[in-house]
Protein backbone atom coordinates (compact mmCIF):
# COMPACT_ATOMS: atom_id res chain seq x y z
CA UNK A 1 0.00 0.00 0.00
CA UNK A 2 2.84 2.30 0.98
CA UNK A 3 4.24 1.32 -2.35
CA UNK A 4 1.16 2.11 -4.31
CA UNK A 5 0.66 5.62 -2.34
CA UNK A 6 4.68 6.49 -3.45
CA UNK A 7 4.58 5.67 -6.47
CA UNK A 8 1.14 7.95 -7.08
CA UNK A 9 2.59 10.72 -4.95
CA UNK A 10 5.75 10.61 -7.59
CA UNK A 11 3.45 10.20 -10.89
CA UNK A 12 2.08 13.30 -9.52
CA UNK A 13 4.89 14.98 -9.18
CA UNK A 14 5.89 14.51 -12.46
CA UNK A 15 3.01 15.36 -14.02
CA UNK A 16 3.32 18.36 -12.59
CA UNK A 17 6.94 19.09 -13.80
CA UNK A 18 5.15 18.12 -17.10
CA UNK A 19 2.84 21.30 -16.75
CA UNK A 20 3.96 23.49 -19.30
CA UNK A 21 3.11 27.45 -19.57
CA UNK A 22 -0.27 27.24 -21.36
CA UNK A 23 -1.56 24.59 -18.54
CA UNK A 24 0.03 27.64 -15.74
CA UNK A 25 -1.44 30.53 -17.58
CA UNK A 26 -5.00 28.54 -17.69
CA UNK A 27 -4.59 27.90 -14.01
CA UNK A 28 -5.18 31.46 -13.29
CA UNK A 29 -0.89 32.24 -12.56
CA UNK A 30 1.36 34.63 -14.07
CA UNK A 31 3.44 34.98 -17.02
CA UNK A 32 7.13 36.14 -16.00
CA UNK A 33 8.53 38.10 -17.98
CA UNK A 34 12.41 38.48 -17.23
CA UNK A 35 13.53 42.19 -18.35
CA UNK A 36 16.85 44.76 -18.44
CA UNK A 37 16.88 47.72 -16.71
CA UNK A 38 19.95 49.01 -18.98
CA UNK A 39 18.87 47.51 -22.75
CA UNK A 40 17.12 50.88 -24.22
CA UNK A 41 15.46 50.47 -26.17
CA UNK A 42 14.61 46.88 -26.26
CA UNK A 43 14.36 46.48 -22.20
CA UNK A 44 14.92 49.17 -19.38
CA UNK A 45 12.75 51.35 -17.04
CA UNK A 46 11.02 54.59 -17.26
CA UNK A 47 9.32 56.08 -13.76
CA UNK A 48 10.92 52.32 -12.33
CA UNK A 49 8.32 50.63 -15.01
CA UNK A 50 9.45 48.21 -17.96
CA UNK A 51 9.46 49.53 -21.19
CA UNK A 52 10.97 49.41 -24.32
CA UNK A 53 10.52 47.90 -27.36
CA UNK A 54 11.14 44.30 -26.75
CA UNK A 55 8.44 44.71 -23.34
CA UNK A 56 6.01 46.19 -25.50
CA UNK A 57 6.00 43.00 -27.79
CA UNK A 58 5.56 40.64 -24.50
CA UNK A 59 2.53 42.04 -23.14
CA UNK A 60 0.83 41.93 -26.88
CA UNK A 61 1.98 38.27 -26.76
CA UNK A 62 0.22 38.09 -23.50
CA UNK A 63 -2.88 39.83 -24.98
CA UNK A 64 -3.07 37.71 -27.76
CA UNK A 65 -2.40 34.52 -25.44
CA UNK A 66 -5.40 35.79 -23.03
CA UNK A 67 -7.46 36.25 -26.40
CA UNK A 68 -7.05 32.57 -27.57
CA UNK A 69 -7.46 30.54 -24.84
CA UNK A 70 -10.46 33.02 -23.81
CA UNK A 71 -9.38 34.35 -20.49
CA UNK A 72 -10.23 37.71 -19.07
CA UNK A 73 -6.79 38.60 -18.59
CA UNK A 74 -3.60 37.08 -18.44
CA UNK A 75 -1.48 38.48 -15.55
CA UNK A 76 2.39 39.86 -16.07
CA UNK A 77 4.63 39.62 -13.64
CA UNK A 78 7.81 41.44 -13.98
CA UNK A 79 10.98 39.58 -13.04
CA UNK A 80 14.56 41.75 -13.23
CA UNK A 81 17.52 40.04 -15.37
CA UNK A 82 21.08 40.77 -16.08
CA UNK A 83 22.91 39.67 -19.02
CA UNK A 84 24.96 36.89 -17.34
CA UNK A 85 21.61 35.10 -15.85
CA UNK A 86 18.74 36.19 -18.33
CA UNK A 87 19.40 32.58 -20.11
CA UNK A 88 19.99 30.45 -17.16
CA UNK A 89 16.65 31.94 -15.92
CA UNK A 90 14.55 30.85 -18.85
CA UNK A 91 16.51 27.29 -18.50
CA UNK A 92 15.69 27.01 -14.40
CA UNK A 93 12.07 28.18 -14.79
CA UNK A 94 11.93 31.19 -12.85
CA UNK A 95 10.83 33.07 -16.06
CA UNK A 96 8.68 32.28 -19.04
CA UNK A 97 9.64 34.77 -21.50
CA UNK A 98 13.06 37.29 -22.05
CA UNK A 99 11.98 40.19 -23.07
CA UNK A 100 15.40 42.19 -24.07
CA UNK A 101 18.08 42.52 -26.74
CA UNK A 102 18.41 39.13 -27.12
CA UNK A 103 19.99 37.51 -30.10
CA UNK A 104 19.30 33.83 -31.07
CA UNK A 105 22.51 31.64 -31.50
CA UNK A 106 22.92 28.23 -32.11
CA UNK A 107 24.97 28.31 -29.04
CA UNK A 108 22.34 29.66 -27.37
CA UNK A 109 19.94 27.20 -28.04
CA UNK A 110 21.21 24.31 -26.70
CA UNK A 111 20.31 26.05 -23.02
CA UNK A 112 17.14 27.81 -24.28
CA UNK A 113 14.63 27.94 -27.04
CA UNK A 114 13.71 31.02 -29.04
CA UNK A 115 10.56 32.52 -31.10
CA UNK A 116 10.43 33.48 -34.36
CA UNK A 117 12.68 36.60 -34.71
CA UNK A 118 11.74 39.90 -33.55
CA UNK A 119 14.44 42.40 -34.91
CA UNK A 120 17.40 42.49 -36.64
CA UNK A 121 20.34 44.90 -35.80
CA UNK A 122 24.07 44.85 -35.85
CA UNK A 123 27.01 45.66 -34.46
CA UNK A 124 28.41 49.03 -34.67
CA UNK A 125 31.43 51.75 -33.20
CA UNK A 126 30.92 54.83 -31.24
CA UNK A 127 33.81 56.67 -31.54
CA UNK A 128 34.69 60.49 -30.41
CA UNK A 129 34.10 62.73 -33.55
CA UNK A 130 38.36 63.51 -33.88
CA UNK A 131 38.43 59.54 -33.36
CA UNK A 132 39.05 56.76 -36.04
CA UNK A 133 37.05 56.90 -39.30
CA UNK A 134 37.49 53.20 -40.10
CA UNK A 135 36.90 50.29 -37.85
CA UNK A 136 40.87 48.90 -38.55
CA UNK A 137 42.38 52.91 -37.14
CA UNK A 138 41.45 50.67 -34.18
CA UNK A 139 44.33 48.84 -33.94
CA UNK A 140 45.85 49.39 -30.77
CA UNK A 141 43.42 50.85 -29.30
CA UNK A 142 41.01 50.17 -26.11
CA UNK A 143 37.26 49.23 -27.13
CA UNK A 144 35.15 48.37 -24.10
CA UNK A 145 32.05 46.36 -24.95
CA UNK A 146 29.10 45.16 -22.87
CA UNK A 147 30.35 41.87 -20.77
CA UNK A 148 28.83 38.43 -21.38
CA UNK A 149 27.04 39.02 -24.83
CA UNK A 150 26.80 37.95 -28.02
CA UNK A 151 28.25 41.28 -29.30
CA UNK A 152 31.40 40.90 -27.06
CA UNK A 153 32.33 37.27 -28.77
CA UNK A 154 31.25 39.09 -32.02
CA UNK A 155 34.36 41.79 -31.01
CA UNK A 156 36.64 39.16 -30.53
CA UNK A 157 35.96 37.69 -33.67
CA UNK A 158 36.08 40.39 -35.82
CA UNK A 159 38.97 41.53 -34.60
CA UNK A 160 41.13 38.31 -34.90
CA UNK A 161 39.64 37.74 -38.43
CA UNK A 162 40.66 41.23 -39.20
CA UNK A 163 44.22 41.48 -37.77
CA UNK A 164 43.62 43.72 -35.69
CA UNK A 165 45.36 43.76 -32.38
CA UNK A 166 43.07 45.69 -29.90
CA UNK A 167 42.69 45.75 -25.62
CA UNK A 168 38.94 45.08 -25.29
CA UNK A 169 37.33 46.37 -21.67
CA UNK A 170 34.29 43.59 -20.66
CA UNK A 171 31.68 46.66 -18.95
CA UNK A 172 28.90 46.33 -16.74
CA UNK A 173 26.78 48.46 -18.78
CA UNK A 174 25.94 50.30 -21.53
CA UNK A 175 26.09 53.97 -20.01
CA UNK A 176 29.52 52.85 -18.20
CA UNK A 177 30.61 52.58 -21.63
CA UNK A 178 29.30 55.71 -22.58
CA UNK A 179 30.89 57.89 -20.13
CA UNK A 180 34.09 55.95 -20.42
CA UNK A 181 34.28 57.13 -23.84
CA UNK A 182 33.27 60.33 -23.20
CA UNK A 183 36.34 60.96 -20.57
CA UNK A 184 38.84 59.11 -22.97
CA UNK A 185 39.23 56.33 -20.64
CA UNK A 186 38.45 53.95 -24.10
CA UNK A 187 38.70 54.79 -27.82
CA UNK A 188 36.10 53.15 -28.80
CA UNK A 189 32.31 51.45 -27.70
CA UNK A 190 30.98 48.40 -29.42
CA UNK A 191 27.76 46.88 -29.09
CA UNK A 192 24.43 46.99 -31.25
CA UNK A 193 23.91 49.83 -33.39
CA UNK A 194 20.30 50.55 -31.98
CA UNK A 195 21.35 50.43 -28.66
CA UNK A 196 24.34 52.95 -29.52
CA UNK A 197 21.57 55.21 -31.20
CA UNK A 198 19.76 55.13 -28.39
CA UNK A 199 22.22 55.86 -26.00
CA UNK A 200 23.26 59.08 -28.47
CA UNK A 201 19.38 60.44 -28.21
CA UNK A 202 19.32 60.42 -24.45
CA UNK A 203 22.19 62.53 -24.33
CA UNK A 204 21.14 64.87 -26.46
CA UNK A 205 23.55 63.31 -29.47
CA UNK A 206 26.97 64.84 -28.26
CA UNK A 207 28.87 66.72 -30.58
CA UNK A 208 31.80 65.17 -29.41
CA UNK A 209 31.00 61.88 -30.33
CA UNK A 210 30.03 59.74 -33.61
CA UNK A 211 28.58 56.45 -34.51
CA UNK A 212 30.67 55.05 -37.65
CA UNK A 213 28.15 53.63 -40.24
CA UNK A 214 29.61 50.33 -40.62
CA UNK A 215 27.49 47.36 -39.73
CA UNK A 216 30.10 44.94 -38.67
CA UNK A 217 27.90 42.07 -37.81
CA UNK A 218 24.04 41.14 -37.97
CA UNK A 219 22.47 39.90 -35.12
CA UNK A 220 18.81 38.43 -35.16
CA UNK A 221 16.89 39.30 -32.30
CA UNK A 222 14.18 36.94 -30.56
CA UNK A 223 12.10 36.13 -27.03
CA UNK A 224 13.97 33.45 -25.31
CA UNK A 225 11.51 30.98 -23.96
CA UNK A 226 12.21 27.48 -22.51
CA UNK A 227 13.21 24.20 -24.46
CA UNK A 228 10.23 21.28 -24.76
CA UNK A 229 7.54 24.02 -24.09
CA UNK A 230 6.17 23.23 -28.06
CA UNK A 231 2.62 24.52 -27.01
CA UNK A 232 3.91 27.60 -25.70
CA UNK A 233 6.10 28.23 -28.59
CA UNK A 234 3.73 27.91 -30.50
CA UNK A 235 1.53 30.55 -28.83
CA UNK A 236 4.27 32.90 -28.86
CA UNK A 237 4.54 32.15 -32.70
CA UNK A 238 1.05 33.09 -33.55
CA UNK A 239 1.25 35.87 -31.37
CA UNK A 240 3.67 37.50 -33.26
CA UNK A 241 2.88 36.53 -36.29
CA UNK A 242 -0.33 38.13 -36.13
CA UNK A 243 1.55 41.11 -34.78
CA UNK A 244 3.29 41.82 -38.38
CA UNK A 245 0.54 40.40 -39.91
CA UNK A 246 -1.83 43.02 -39.08
CA UNK A 247 0.61 46.15 -39.08
CA UNK A 248 0.34 46.58 -35.24
CA UNK A 249 4.54 45.83 -34.92
CA UNK A 250 4.76 49.38 -36.59
CA UNK A 251 3.21 51.12 -33.65
CA UNK A 252 5.14 49.24 -31.14
CA UNK A 253 8.09 50.39 -33.09
CA UNK A 254 7.04 53.72 -33.41
CA UNK A 255 6.44 54.17 -29.87
CA UNK A 256 9.73 52.39 -28.81
CA UNK A 257 12.18 54.09 -31.51
CA UNK A 258 10.64 57.41 -32.32
CA UNK A 259 11.02 58.91 -35.55
CA UNK A 260 13.14 56.66 -36.85
CA UNK A 261 12.39 54.99 -39.75
CA UNK A 262 12.52 51.04 -39.72
CA UNK A 263 15.04 49.17 -42.57
CA UNK A 264 14.27 47.58 -45.52
CA UNK A 265 15.75 44.85 -43.83
CA UNK A 266 13.77 44.62 -41.07
CA UNK A 267 10.68 45.31 -42.58
CA UNK A 268 11.46 42.38 -44.82
CA UNK A 269 11.89 40.65 -41.51
CA UNK A 270 8.66 41.07 -40.49
CA UNK A 271 6.70 39.80 -43.55
CA UNK A 272 9.18 36.48 -43.88
CA UNK A 273 8.97 35.68 -40.02
CA UNK A 274 4.85 36.51 -40.31
CA UNK A 275 3.94 32.65 -40.34
CA UNK A 276 0.43 32.26 -42.18
CA UNK A 277 -2.50 30.63 -39.95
Amino acid sequence: MRLLLLLGLLAGLAGAARAGTIERLEAGEPLRLGVRVDAAPFSYLVDDKPAGYSVQLCRAVAGEIAQDLELAKVSIQYVSVDTDERFRAVADGRIDLLCGAATATLARRRLVDFSIPTFIDGAGVLVRADGARQFAELAGKRIGVRRATSTADRLQTTLKSSGIAAEVVPLDAHEEGFSRLQSGDIDAYFADRAILQSLMIGHGLPADLRLSPQYLSYEPYALALPRGDSAFRLAVDTALSRLYRSGAIKEIFASAFGKAEQSDLLKALYIVSALPE
